[in-house]
Formats: C-alpha cells, sequence, structure tokens
C-alpha cells in the first residue's frame, strides 16, 4: 500500500494549502475571538469545488476520493478548525444525499449544495440521546401527505447558518433504531425555529444550535431514503465523518508541532534555544512520531473506503488514535511555549480548545473503542 500523491492529488494539496495560508490562517484568531462565521469564505472554497467534494459532476461536484478528500481537510485544519469542521458537515450532508437521494430530491438539492448556494447541517443527538443515539424522542407523526414534527435536536453544527437539514425523527413507535425515519428539513419552515448560539470552550466561527420543532409540516417528498432506515442512514454517514475527523486532527496537531519548532529555534534559555535541551527534544520526537502515525492511520481508513472494502473498525481506529493523539501534541505545544502558549498571542491556545471536542463528536472515542473491540472479537468467530 502506497501512499504516494498522484498529479492531481498533489495539485489539490497544494492549491488548499496556498488557499489556506492565504484566506483563512490570517483571518482564524479574530473569526474565535468575534465568534463570527464567515459564510463568504465557503463560496470562494464553493469556487474552488471543496463544497462540492462529496457530489458527482453531473450536479456540479467534484466527487473526490476519500484520500484526497483527507489531504484536503487536513491542510485547512492547518489554518482553522472550526471552518474545517463546518465544511465537513456539508460534505457529510451532500455525500449522505447522494447515496440516498431519489432523482427528484437530487435535482432539488445536490446542485445548490454544491455550488455553495446552500449550506447543510446533520442532526442525529439530542439531549437525552447522545452516544445512545438510537433511543432520539423527537417525533414525526405520519399524516395522509406529510409528517408532523415535535421535539428538539441538540449540538447541531451550522445551526442557524445552514439552508438544508438532514434530521432524524421517530416515524413509529419504539426507543430503538427501528422507526427512525431521515427527513430532509429547510430553514424558514413553519414550526423550525432555532435555539440560542451555543457558547462553547472551542470552535467559535463553528455555529452550534438547538433545532426546535413545533408542529412543523414536513411534505412526505422530504424523507430521505425508505421510511424507518433513518438510523442505518445516519451510520452510513458516520464512517466518513471520523476519518474526515480524524485528518482535520492531524492538521491541527501538525499546526501546533509546526509552532512548536519554531519557537524551541528561537527561544534562548540558559545561553542556547531551547530546542537544545534533551528534554524539549524528546517531547518534538514524540510529537512527530504521533502525528505521522495518526497520519497514517487516517489514510489507510481513507484508502480502504475509496477500495469498497469494510472500513468500519478503521474509520474508528482513525479517529480515536487521531483525536487522542492531538490532545496530546497541543497540550505538549502549550507546554514547550510555557507562558507564550498560553496566551492569545500564539495559536496554540486556541487549537488546544479547538481539538478537545474531537474526542467527543462523531462518537466519543470511548464509544470508538467499543466498536473497535466489537469488530475485533467478532473477527475471531
Amino acid at each position: 500500500m502506497k501512499f504516494d500523491l498522484n498529479e492531481e492529488q498533489a495539485d489539490i494539496r497544494n492549491m488548499v494549502r496556498r488557499f489556506t495560508e492565504q484566506e483563512i490562517t490570517p483571518q482564524a484568531a479574530s473569526w474565535d475571538e468575534e465568534s463570527y462565521f464567515p459564510r463568504a469564505l465557503f463560496s470562494q472554497m464553493a469556487a474552488l469545488g471543496l463544497l462540492g467534494m462529496a457530489a458527482p459532476e453531473d450536479v456540479g461536484g467534484l466527487l473526490l476520493d476519500r484520500l484526497t478528500s483527507a489531504l484536503v481537510y487536513e491542510e485547512l485544519a492547518r489554518g482553522d478548525m472550526a471552518i474545517t469542521v463546518s465544511l465537513g458537515v456539508h460534505n457529510m450532508v451532500t455525500g449522505t444525499l447522494v447515496r440516498f437521494a431519489n432523482e427528484e430530491q437530487r435535482q432539488r438539492w445536490l446542485p445548490q449544495l454544491a455550488n455553495g448556494t446552500l449550506l447543510g447541517a446533520f442532526s442525529l443527538s439530542e439531549a437525552e440521546s447522545g452516544s445512545d443515539a438510537a433511543s432520539l424522542q423527537c417525533h414525526a407523526e405520519p399524516q395522509e401527505d406529510s409528517y408532523l414534527i415535535n421535539g428538539t435536536k441538540l449540538w447541531v453544527t451550522n445551526g442557524g447558518e445552514a439552508d438544508v437539514y438532514l434530521v432524524m425523527a421517530r416515524s413509529s413507535a419504539g426507543r430503538k433504531a427501528a422507526g427512525i425515519t431521515c427527513f430532509i428539513i429547510e430553514k424558514g419552515m413553519d414550526g423550525f425555529t432555532f435555539g440560542k448560539l451555543e457558547r462553547k470552550m472551542g470552535l467559535h466561527a463553528s455555529p452550534t444550535r438547538e433545532l426546535i420543532f413545533t408542529n412543523c409540516r414536513v411534505p412526505a417528498s422530504h424523507c430521505l431514503g425508505e421510511v424507518g432506515q433513518g438510523f442505518k442512514i445516519a451510520l452510513s454517514a458516520l464512517d466518513g465523518g471520523r476519518v474526515n475527523v480524524g485528518a482535520i486532527a492531524v492538521g491541527v496537531a501538525q499546526a501546533a508541532f509546526d509552532v512548536s519548532c519554531a519557537y524551541a529555534s528561537e527561544r534562548t534559555q540558559f545561553g542556547s534555544t531551547i530546542g537544545t535541551f534533551q528534554g524539549i527534544q524528546f517531547m518534538l520526537a514524540d510529537m512527530a512520531m504521533k502525528i505521522e502515525a495518526a497520519r497514517l492511520l487516517v489514510y489507510e481508513a481513507a484508502y480502504k473506503m475509496d477500495q469498497g472494502v469494510s472500513a468500519s473498525m478503521y474509520a474508528s481506529m482513525a479517529k480515536c488514535f487521531a483525536t487522542d493523539m492531538a490532545m496530546d501534541v497541543t497540550t505538549n505545544a502549550v507546554q514547550i511555549l510555557g507562558g507564550a502558549g498560553y496566551v492569545r498571542d500564539y495559536p496554540l491556545e486556541r487549537y488546544m480548545r479547538d481539538i478537545k471536542v474531537s474526542q467527543i463528536f462523531e462518537g466519543t472515542n470511548q464509544i470508538q473503542r467499543m466498536l473497535i473491540a466489537r469488530a475485533l472479537l467478532n473477527n475471531l468467530h
């Protein structure tokens, strides 16, 4: 298995790297400080094809393979994790529509999602159903040619800013996976409102809001896939999302490592740069090894998905290892800079605040370990 980039992949990575350095990195600190969501940036990314990475060419997309997509997310995250997470969720919505939409739904939403006219959001979690997502209680009551939706959804990335929401709601009795249906719900529908903007530790430039449904009437034609198959649709989106989060974690860790190396080469104490001290050298060496190991795990999971083989366990491994690694690397990066790492003159405190949530969303890392162990044990039988 080789990860030498072909010419197209190298060109895409270099294009995204230049864009990040010019349009994202210089603004990331102020976006974070002001909790500002730069919607105009998404139009710029759409012009590069990045909002259509998961969409085929016939609806205006690029349909990048998973490995190339991982390269994109890694490069963007070196500039700002918040923006990259919002983009990743948008592309998760687009990719899910590509796999499950009928022709009418495909033509109605995919071209506008791919060209950036519309922004997407994905909604599974609720206040009482996080890791136990199948216990969700947002209810969709069947009507003659529609569904009446009541309930709330929580922790929705792009909430309030997005135009198209994939919402999992219970359309029949029961508490488990059976009976959950996926609905395509548009901003502005009667009975669909938003809660307050969540005040988060990090990812300030990526809006997170509660979705509130009060007798929201959704046409039956807005059901995505088969009625009662919504939980399977949600799970199908998570493997790709986990690979993307792993790639994002690698990008953030690489950014933190780059700052640490530069600082260690310049900062002088006791008459020498601190990079000459063995204690710092060992920290940098460990950081570099962990980043490279995580990068390869992410690439392997992406490669397996591109080959069409079962990759759920590898996606969980990549997400879990890479995000734990990035938390460790950003923490050590702050330590290397000392007091300078703790203040906002340097981006490390932002990297550290942002990356924490990567161990929580797309399935907590404790859940990932359960999934990995289950897959390993099942393979013994």
